[in-house]
């Protein structure tokens, strides 16, 4: 397939042109031999290389394959991760001052977001899988409850899918929210390789965020927005807001290179074979899995203590993407070899005895909202130890990381049972807060 972008970028280096225009390295020189092959493409906004935000070659050209693939009307590349994405797809989707029916286990950019669009949430929050000591998706009959209860919110906001692969019925939820003339938002930061699989799993939303860098051969930050049924202009022109206008033209040349490499033969076998892995590898150990919709690479891995598996996983030169109390989760891709999964089964074998059952944890508490999530952001503030903050209001976000879905939230009161589950999952209690005065 054609890489638009990248052969503008590529036939700009090779007719060697005297580059008295940013960057500074001029595409001769960069202090490391790591990053010569990449200063040829690094540019800037040229009649050749075209602009991010304004509509002509070669980004509309590029950004409409991806649109195609994803079944969406309009792509735009980000060069500010997801983001930059839910920043900028919130700002399409809703007013100002609006309410917005909220996932409570959004990734904290959705929370940052609130603030700065001064939006007011009304939180959808996940059922507790008891059995998993996870959340599980979002139900379309808890959106449509919350809809009816809340007739005045038109903007729904869903993370699918979660750090641990759990997808949730889009398609289904999408309907429910346009039956009340409203617009659905999914922040898709870990399913930018689905539709390479032959999924769906954005169909019916108005807008949708991902990040190709996390699962997709594509640059650290390198992420795409989708949209139906809004101006591009309109899209072009918010995603200046909140990004660069200095776009790093290496980062969005390889996401065109990457949608080219999935859209062969070689990187659908390779995804295909790393599901196959996957799904053996769930078979084999105690892992996530049951009925739950799931993406087909994520492997969440069931422990009896996810911090210690993991150090000794990476005492043995195997990092996994994260651990909680009672998971150890891998993010498996096409770059992922066959020797590479069987060098991970064996250690796991090694380590079967401390796989299984962990501890039982708590579903995350729902937080006391004090003050807006604006305001609390915005306010004067201290900081002072967590342990120490009992009844104090949040200026910031208490937010393990990853996943980065906040605990306690800005504008909300940090309460005993937030200490209680904060101490629980072993989050530090010694670390400063900010908090308002």
């Amino acid at each position: 397939m054609p890489t638009p972008l990248y052969d503008a970028l590529k036939d700009y280096a090779e007719r060697r042109p005297l580059r008295f225009h940013m960057p500074g390295h001029k595409g001769k020189f960069m202090p490391a031999p790591e990053l010569m092959n990449l200063a040829g493409l690094d540019v800037t906004e040229l009649p050749l290389t075209g602009n991010l935000y304004t509509s002509g070659p070669p980004f509309d050209q590029a950004q409409s394959l991806w649109a195609q693939i994803f079944g969406f009307d309009c792509c735009q590349f980000l060069t500010g991760g997801s983001t930059m994405g839910i920043h900028t797809g919130l700002a399409l989707c809703a007013r100002p001052g609006d309410r917005i029916l909220m996932d409570r286990g959004c990734h904290r950019a959705a929370f940052h977001a609130l603030a700065l669009l001064d939006l007011q949430p009304v939180f959808l929050e996940r059922p507790w899988l008891e059995r998993e000591g996870l959340t599980g998706p979002i139900s379309p009959d808890a959106v449509d409850q919350l809809l009816i209860r809340h007739p005045d919110i038109k903007t729904i906001c869903i993370t699918s899918p979660t750090y641990a692969g759990v997808l949730s019925n889009i398609e289904a939820i999408s309907r429910i929210v346009h039956r009340r003339g409203g617009k659905l938002f999914v922040d898709g930061a870990h399913g930018a390789h689905l539709p390479f699989l032959g999924l769906a799993p954005f169909s019916g939303a108005d807008a949708a965020v991902v990040s190709a860098h996390k699962t997709l051969p594509a640059m650290g930050q390198a992420a795409l927005l989708f949209t139906n049924g809004i101006d591009p202009d309109r899209v072009r022109q918010m995603a200046s807001v909140y990004g660069s206008s200095s776009p790093s033209y290496p980062m969005m040349a390889s996401i065109d290179l990457a949608r080219d490499y999935m859209s062969g033969e070689e990187g659908r076998h390779a995804y295909r074979r790393a599901a196959c892995r996957v799904f053996a590898l769930r078979q084999k150990f105690p892992s996530l899995g049951g009925r739950l919709a799931l993406d087909p690479t994520r492997f969440t891995l069931k422990v009896k203590d996810g911090p210690s598996f993991a150090r000794a996983l990476e005492g043995q030169g195997i990092f996994p993407e994260m651990e909680d109390g009672g998971h150890v989760i891998f993010i498996a891709t096409a770059q992922d070899s066959d020797e590479d999964f069987s060098r991970l089964e064996a250690v796991l074998e090694a380590l079967r005895d401390r796989m299984g059952e962990g501890p039982k944890l708590p579903a995350p508490p729902l937080p006391e909202r004090v003050i807006s999530p604006r305001a609390a952001l915005f306010a004067s503030s201290r900081l002072q130890p967590l342990e120490d903050s009992q009844g104090a209001v949040a200026a910031c976000q208490i937010a393990p990381y990853p996943p980065g879905v906040p605990v306690v939230a800005p504008g909300e009161r940090i309460g005993k049972k937030e200490l209680a589950y904060l101490k629980k999952i072993g989050y530090n209690m010694l670390s400063e807060v900010r908090v308002t005065v």
